[in-house]
């Protein structure tokens, strides 16, 4: 029954909407989970909505997001499980630091204060927001050039445009920029607690061919965890890009995750 095991909560990154969770919402609840995916503030209910109402995601930060999946917590009876996606990831990790999740699975997760490796494609990534200044307080979309290079790399061409036509949004410029300055700030919105020994377990999930996060980034997360004796794991998927997660591979991440759960959480 769905009602045996926890709640499992998605959060997608920038330039997917939450409805790219589907697959993973429908594998997870046959295998007992009660799943759901919760959009960013703004986001509305389709992917044709959010693309009409771009600006509805302006000038939204970390905090701002992250104080949004607080609140969803706050009112669940059962503190649940969060995975998440890029800057998704990145949410799932500060979640459980701060013991609003049980456990946490980080799939190519947006880098944390105190990661200092920027890999040249990691800015060629971003240039579509940071080429101007004042994305920060707008809303952005990529071109499907922009999101081959970003997401689909790894994928065919037709796939990749398929994969753009059917998920991707407008997003925030915002936590880009803040997460860029993140160890310039003494109280940037993108430090995690990686110190907490009490949290529970939480799985680092790299794609080798990623060329947004690139396996570097998610390699040097995982040393940022090495004094807390909670469990940290890392998983790299040698072949796959930053669209692990909605293309024609993203049942292999899937199973994957569900096996470490039943191995690190039931």
């Amino acid at each position: 029954m769905a009602d045996s095991k926890p709640p499992v909560l998605f959060i997608h990154g920038l330039w997917l909407h939450a409805s790219s969770w589907r697959p993973w919402l429908d594998l997870f609840t046959d295998r007992g989970y009660r799943a759901a995916a919760p959009g960013w503030p703004g986001d509305s209910d389709t992917v044709e909505q959010t693309r009409l109402d771009s600006q509805s995601v302006a000038n939204l930060g970390i905090n701002e997001v992250f104080g949004h999946y607080v609140a969803i917590i706050d009112g669940m009876k059962t503190k649940p499980i969060v995975i998440g996606h890029s800057f998704g990831g990145m949410l799932a990790e500060k979640l459980l630091g701060e013991d609003y999740a049980t456990a946490a699975i980080a799939i190519d997760a947006a880098q944390i204060k105190g990661v200092l490796q920027v890999p040249l494609s990691s800015l060629h990534a971003t240039l579509p927001v940071f080429k101007h200044p004042g994305n920060i307080h707008r809303a952005v979309s990529l071109t499907a050039d922009e999101f081959y290079y970003s997401f689909g790399n790894a994928v065919s061409r037709e796939e990749s445009d398929a994969l753009y036509e059917k998920w991707t949004i407008p997003s925030p410029g915002k936590p880009l920029f803040e997460d860029a300055l993140a160890n310039f700030s003494r109280q940037s919105p993108a430090a995690v607690d990686s110190r907490n020994k009490d949290r529970g377990p939480l799985l680092l999930i790299a794609g080798g061919h990623d060329h947004t996060v690139p396996a570097a980034i998610t390699t040097a997360t995982r040393k940022l965890y090495h004094k807390s004796p909670a469990i940290t794991d890392f998983r790299e998927f040698p072949d796959r890009g930053h669209s692990l997660t909605i293309d024609h591979g993203w049942r292999e991440v899937a199973q994957a995750s569900l096996d470490w759960l039943r191995q690190r959480h039931q």
